[in-house]
């Protein structure tokens, strides 16, 4: 019997009895945990996961509604005094253009809007701080800010106009009221629910305080912050609806009301438009920062 030994260093086929066989193939190592890992997790998001992302899929629904509303006007199906054609729209976004009005609404609106998120923002990111890391200003904070929160801005607006008037300071400390409860509601729930272990660990390593807040505090509470924050945002422009339809002289509310007194549907329905694209416009950009700044997750929509 010959058997030739050539395949144990790789110089020709291996023989048995004078005829041939076949070459036996390498088989690669078993994988490790972490090529398992990563292997496993592609492998359920493709079967139990969501499906392929669809590129700006976000815009489908919206434009849905648009088709569908554009489609019943012409149609006949609706009646045009009392809602619109987009075609009559468009007329009365561009008559607003021309005489000015327009951008003069949008701008006073977007500085309200920014001015509010902006404070309301940093104040709610400072009391859940405040709240979250010290028992002392759980104590102080949190029940004061719970009750805040069962009290809708509009039963304030009474008492904000008694101390403020009805300039641009009460318009702004509205929204930035709204702003401030949606943030802190979120982070400072972030803040709390952060692994005991975690905070054994730090101290184990003997981080000082700073080191910890920005090691262990920030990455733990910046997902429940982007979640307050778009929450925030759509806030933002609720409270800016409220006091720019009741006590306001300009803005896009403003517009509006002035629209409903003469019954003009196509100026009401260009001021929803503006806010609509606004709050739509001012999530998306929320959500392509928090899906920078938290590239690090893995997560369904991944």
């Amino acid at each position: 019997m010959n058997v030739d030994i050539s395949t144990r260093t790789g110089a020709g086929p291996a023989t048995v009895d004078g005829g041939p066989r076949e070459a036996p193939t390498a088989t690669a190592p078993p994988p490790g945990p972490d090529q398992e890992a990563r292997g496993l997790v592609p492998a359920l998001q493709r079967r139990l996961g969501r499906g392929q992302q669809i590129p700006f899929g976000r815009l489908l629904g919206p434009l849905l509604v648009i088709v569908v509303w554009w489609a019943a006007s012409a149609a006949g199906w609706l009646d045009p005094r009392k809602l619109s054609s987009p075609s009559s729209v468009l007329t009365s976004a561009q008559e607003l253009w021309t005489s000015g009005r327009l951008q003069d609404s949008v701008q006073t609106s977007l500085t309200r809007a920014l001015l509010g998120l902006l404070i309301g923002v940093a104040a709610g990111v400072v009391l859940a701080l405040a709240s979250g890391l010290s028992r002392i200003g759980d104590a102080f904070v949190d029940g004061t800010l719970q009750v805040k929160r069962s009290i809708p801005n509009l039963a304030l607006l009474p008492l904000l106009i008694l101390w403020l008037g009805i300039g641009e300071t009460m318009k702004v400390v509205v929204v930035a009221l709204g702003v401030l409860v949606s943030i802190y509601i979120n982070t400072h729930a972030a803040l709390v629910s952060i692994d005991a272990r975690y905070v054994e660990l730090a101290e184990a390593q003997r981080l000082s305080r700073p080191q910890f807040l920005r090691k262990v505090v920030l990455p733990a509470a910046l997902p429940g912050f982007f979640t307050g924050l778009r929450l925030a945002v759509t806030a933002a422009w609720l409270g800016l609806i409220v006091v720019e339809q009741i006590n306001a002289t300009s803005g896009i509310g403003y517009m509006m009301f002035q629209a409903q007194q003469y019954a003009q549907s196509g100026i009401i329905l260009v001021g929803l438009v503006l806010y609509g694209t606004f709050g739509f416009a001012s999530d998306g950009l929320v959500r392509l920062v928090e899906g920078r700044v938290l590239s690090w997750r893995r997560t369904i929509t991944a």
